[in-house]
């Protein structure tokens, strides 16, 4: 029988590999590249008959008040424009409009999106206090679920880690991909992660439950026998589950449209980690407390400084 639990130093040391780099990015500022959602501003997507020049974009929005403007390609005769608030009413986006067709032929308006900085902070405020609340409510809920076993808080500790694996995950990597390629997070990009937080949730608390469930049964076992038993148990089912999954949303990361295709990048990442962390971290951690590894590692850097 395959042992997946003698090799769980391995998981975290692979753990460890990917969540540092996007740490270490998150450390340096701007921490996230924020878009309008959050910082406030307006998000302009005009599409031309032929292509053209960010910078020449650019200038006309600096010659009309906006200099700090920022201007990206979006697909092949697309522009992407992040400005300050940008106001629909009156002469002023009409202006802008007319300036830019003037210069590079007619357009087509994709979107525009204006939000307020106060509604923009809004959003950031209650999308940590989401965050945070989500994680709360699973930590009681699992405690709960599982109060007749041995333990029952290790087993929503261990969830609420290998959720925060995952957010890490995907907070490090947007965040490198901010530094890089100035790709920005949105609210889409808040839902993303939540739902993240549940699917890993939900993938976890099925493997904790054959593990109680065998528990029960194989009084002869280990703990780390009965915790591998069950992950193999369930191993085939969380793959299909996630498989299934992740096909639908590389197909929407490839082909869908650019509205949607951070947020399906944000889900295929996320998944992948909810996987990763409810198959190899999770039930790993649970081992490694009952076996007190974490203990003795640090009674043995304890006796080495002595």
């Amino acid at each position: 029988m395959m042992h997946i639990m003698r090799r769980r130093a391995l998981y975290y040391i692979i753990s460890l590999a990917i969540i540092l780099p996007g740490i270490i990015s998150l450390a340096i500022p701007p921490h996230l590249k924020l878009a309008v959602d959050f910082t406030g501003g307006t998000l302009w997507e005009l599409q031309f008959q032929q292509a053209v020049q960010p910078a020449e974009v650019k200038a006309v929005m600096a010659g009309k008040g906006y200099p700090d403007a920022v201007v990206q390609t979006s697909g092949d005769r697309g522009v992407l424009i992040r400005s300050k608030e940008i106001s629909s009413e009156g002469n002023t986006k009409s202006d802008i409009l007319q300036a830019l067709q003037a210069r590079f032929g007619p357009a087509t308006e994709l979107r525009f999106e204006s939000v307020g900085p106060v509604i923009g902070q809004e959003i950031a405020t209650r999308a940590i206090a989401a965050v945070f609340l989500a994680s709360i409510g699973i930590l009681l809920y699992i405690a709960w679920a599982f109060r007749k076993v041995d333990h029952p808080v290790r087993y929503g500790l261990c969830a609420i880690i290998a959720l925060l694996h995952d957010a890490l995950v995907v907070l490090g990597i947007f965040s490198i991909l901010g530094h890089l390629f100035n790709v920005e997070v949105d609210s889409l990009f808040v839902t993303a992660v939540l739902t993240v937080i549940g699917f890993s949730v939900h993938d976890t608390i099925v493997v904790f439950d054959r593990i109680r469930e065998n528990a029960r049964r194989l009084h002869g076992l280990s703990f780390e026998d009965v915790v591998n038993h069950s992950l193999l148990q369930t191993l085939g089912r969380s793959l299909a589950t996630s498989l299934t999954v992740l096909f639908t949303l590389s197909a929407l990361t490839l082909f869908g449209g650019v509205t949607i295709r951070l947020f399906a990048l944000t889900l295929l990442i996320g998944i992948i980690s909810g996987t990763y962390s409810s198959i190899f971290n999770a039930s790993a951690l649970l081992v490694s407390w009952e076996n007190g590894d974490l203990a003795r590692l640090f009674g043995r850097r304890r006796v080495a400084t002595a």
